[in-house]
């Protein structure tokens, strides 16, 4: 029986070898890649920084993933482990090629991945890692997007809010705003790429717990202009009934949401808290502190990039998700194509040739 075993896991190894010799990857096509480097780099805080990530195609079968300029491992808990990098360098595969694509391992399969260990992509088994999975991910998409040019950076955060005391705990995740592509005006108030929760609902909010949701509205202003205009991040504003301990992991609060091919980078977010005496503090993009009834917390949340040169057709000005006459933005899209014809003075991207980015443009648009 072990050599009948032998026997069939080496007959299996010798089909998936030449399966993958004879198989053309779905890449090579649609993506229309010349062969070669394609670097992008993102600092992800003030306290480390990622890749720059390089893109390298050889041939119609591999694909190398390099990020030897990781920084190394934090003291922090935004290190992220290896899978952590698979699944957000697949997402992005995923979204760019032109039509659907399992969702497993064997999709890495023609993938080649450097890591250096140590670092904060490859951290060791005892660092912290719970904002890799909420934050190191959403830049790593960032990073990704850039290299191929894609589209324009989304808010890049889930800007993760904990309140409570011993007797009690709330958490949320917060949206922002979504970047601009070649045809299509990113969204505002939503979660982009490696999250869509729900959050609570006001009144469920407030009934089971000592706080009152004072405002949750559109950021206006906050989305980068351009050709495309990118999303708006929201406001969220939070007052306390009593002394509770309030924690903030987030992100782009230093660097801003990056717009492509002309567009302007999307705003980045602040972190406030107004004491009931009247001061307001910068709390920065993470922290846990005390906080005391009659004690605001406000929360503003990254706006998306922009795509194409600010003035274009197209472009939103700075009036959120619709011009003051109510001109929504999928009307705003149909002007873009029509009035200009083809857009002559931008490349032809993914999103044009169908799959789950075009899927994602048509949304958009529709929404």
């Amino acid at each position: 029986w072990v050599r009948e075993k032998e026997r069939i896991v080496y007959l299996v190894e010798r089909w998936w070898a030449w399966k993958w010799r004879h198989w053309e990857l779905p890449l090579e096509t649609v993506l229309q890649l010349r062969s070669g480097s394609y670097q992008s780099c993102s600092p992800a805080a003030q306290r480390f920084s990622l890749p720059p990530l390089t893109y390298q195609k050889h041939n119609n079968l591999a694909a190398n993933f390099l990020s030897p300029g990781t920084g190394c491992e934090v003291y922090g808990n935004t290190n992220a482990p290896r899978a952590i990098t698979y699944s957000a360098v697949i997402y992005c595969l995923r979204c760019m090629v032109g039509h659907d694509v399992p969702l497993n391992q064997g999709c890495l399969k023609p993938i080649t991945f450097v890591i250096p260990a140590g670092s904060i992509l490859y951290p060791s088994d005892t660092a912290g890692v719970v904002g890799g999975n909420v934050l190191t991910s959403q830049r790593l998409v960032d990073v990704v997007f850039k290299a191929f040019g894609a589209c324009s950076a989304s808010q890049g955060c889930m800007n993760n809010t904990t309140f409570g005391d011993k007797t009690l705990g709330y958490y949320e995740t917060v949206a922002g705003g979504a970047g601009a592509g070649p045809s299509w005006h990113g969204r505002s108030g939503v979660h982009t790429h490696m999250t869509n929760t729900r959050i609570t609902d006001p009144e469920i909010l407030e009934r089971r717990y000592p706080v009152v949701l004072e405002r949750f509205m559109l950021r206006d202003g906050s989305g980068g202009r351009g050709q495309f205009r990118g999303g708006c991040g929201v406001v969220r504003e939070i007052r306390f009934l009593r002394t509770m301990t309030l924690s903030v992991l987030s992100e782009r609060r230093s660097t801003q949401p990056y717009g492509l091919c002309g567009g302007e980078a999307g705003q980045r977010g602040l972190n406030l808290l107004r004491r009931a005496d009247g001061r307001c503090i910068n709390l920065g993009g993470k922290c846990a502190v005390e906080v005391h009834p009659g004690d605001v917390f406000s929360l503003n949340t990254p706006g998306g990039g922009g795509y194409g040169p600010v003035g274009d057709v197209g472009d939103g000005g700075d009036k959120g998700d619709g011009g003051e006459d109510g001109e929504d933005h999928q009307q705003q899209g149909k002007r873009a194509r029509t009035a200009g014809g083809a857009h002559t003075s931008l490349p032809t991207h993914h999103s044009q040739r169908g799959g789950s980015l075009a899927n994602y443009a048509a949304t958009q648009e529709s929404a």
